[in-house]
C-alpha cells in the first residue's frame, strides 16, 4: 500500500473513532430525553368525568377512579404508567379495575401532567414510594401496585423501598435491567458504562415478599419479553408468568378481557372478597 493511501487511510480511521466518540457523548448526555416523554397538560386537561384529582388539586399526584355504586369496594389499586404521555392515557386500568370492584389510582410523575419536577429514577421512584404510602394510609389493604414498562421499573424500585409490605405487584412488560434494553437497542454502543438511570427490576425485585405477577407481550419490539422473562426467574416469591399473545409493547391492553383480569386478580388478591 503506498503511503498516501495510508496517510488517507489514518485520517478515515481518525474521522470514524472521532464520530464513534461524539456520537457516544451526546448520548450520555442526552440519554433523558431518549428514556423520558412526558406530555405536558393542565390540571383542567386531565382530570375527566369518573377520573378525580388525587389526593386533591391543591396536592396532585394522579387520578382517582371509584367503582360504580351498586359494587362494594374490594381494594385499592395503585398504576404507574410508562415513560410516554400522561396518567389520562392509562384510563383503560379505571375501565377494567373499577368494574371488579377496585378503586383505582393513576399515579402521575413529576414532570409530567400538571406536575412540576425533572423527571429521573431518583425523583420518580423516592415520589412514587410516597404515592404508595399514602394509599396505604388512606385506604389500607387489599392494594395491588401495578407497573407498566417504565412504570414497572418505578413501581418495584418504590416497592422496595418501603418497610410495610402489604402489597401484591403486577408489572406488565417490564425489563430485568435497563442496560439490557439498551444494548438491545444500541448493541453498537457501550452503553453499559454509561447509562444513568438504572433501573434495575432484578435487584429490587429481590425486595419482595408478597406475591408477583410478570406479564409480557409475545411480540414486544420495544422491551421483548425475553428480559421480562429473565425478571420473573430471579423471584423467590409466589409468583406467575402470563405471556399475552401476539401483543406487542403498547397494544397488550386490547389483547386482554374481563376474565383476564378477574383471573390475574384471583392469583394477586385471593384474600378480598
Amino acid at each position: 500500500m503506498s503511503r498516501t493511501r495510508v496517510l488517507a487511510l489514518r485520517r478515515v480511521v481518525r474521522v470514524v473513532v472521532l464520530t464513534y466518540f461524539v456520537v457516544l457523548a451526546g448520548v450520555f448526555m442526552l440519554q433523558d430525553k431518549l428514556l423520558y416523554f412526558p406530555q405536558r397538560v393542565s390540571l383542567g386537561e386531565i382530570v375527566q368525568p369518573g377520573l378525580a384529582a388525587w389526593p386533591s388539586a391543591g396536592d396532585f399526584r394522579g387520578l382517582i377512579a371509584e367503582p360504580p355504586a351498586a359494587i362494594t369496594v374490594r381494594g385499592t389499586v395503585i398504576v404507574f404508567h410508562g415513560n410516554a404521555g400522561h396518567a389520562a392515557d392509562r384510563r383503560y386500568y379505571a375501565d377494567a379495575l373499577t368494574a371488579q370492584g377496585l378503586r383505582v389510582v393513576l399515579a402521575e410523575y413529576p414532570g409530567y401532567g400538571p406536575r412540576d419536577g425533572t423527571p429521573s429514577e431518583a425523583q420518580l421512584v423516592s415520589d412514587a414510594a410516597a404515592s404508595i404510602a399514602l394509599v396505604q394510609q388512606t385506604y389500607g389493604a387489599p392494594l395491588l401496585v401495578i407497573g407498566e414498562s417504565l412504570g414497572a421499573g418505578v413501581a418495584a424500585a418504590a416497592t422496595a423501598k418501603l418497610k410495610n409490605q402489604s402489597f401484591a405487584l403486577l408489572l406488565i412488560t417490564p425489563w430485568d435491567t435497563l442496560a439490557n434494553v439498551a444494548a438491545y437497542h444500541y448493541p453498537w454502543l457501550p452503553v453499559r458504562w454509561i447509562v444513568g438511570d438504572a433501573y434495575n427490576n432484578v435487584a429490587n425485585v429481590q425486595q419482595m415478599t408478597r406475591p408477583l405477577m410478570v406479564v409480557v407481550a409475545e411480540r414486544d419490539s420495544i422491551v421483548p419479553a425475553r428480559f421480562g422473562i429473565a425478571l420473573y426467574e430471579t423471584s423467590k416469591v409466589p409468583r406467575r408468568l402470563i405471556e399475552i399473545p401476539g401483543a406487542e409493547h403498547n397494544d397488550w391492553s386490547e389483547q386482554i378481557d374481563a376474565d383476564w383480569w378477574r383471573n390475574a386478580l384471583a392469583f394477586l388478591l385471593p384474600s378480598s372478597p
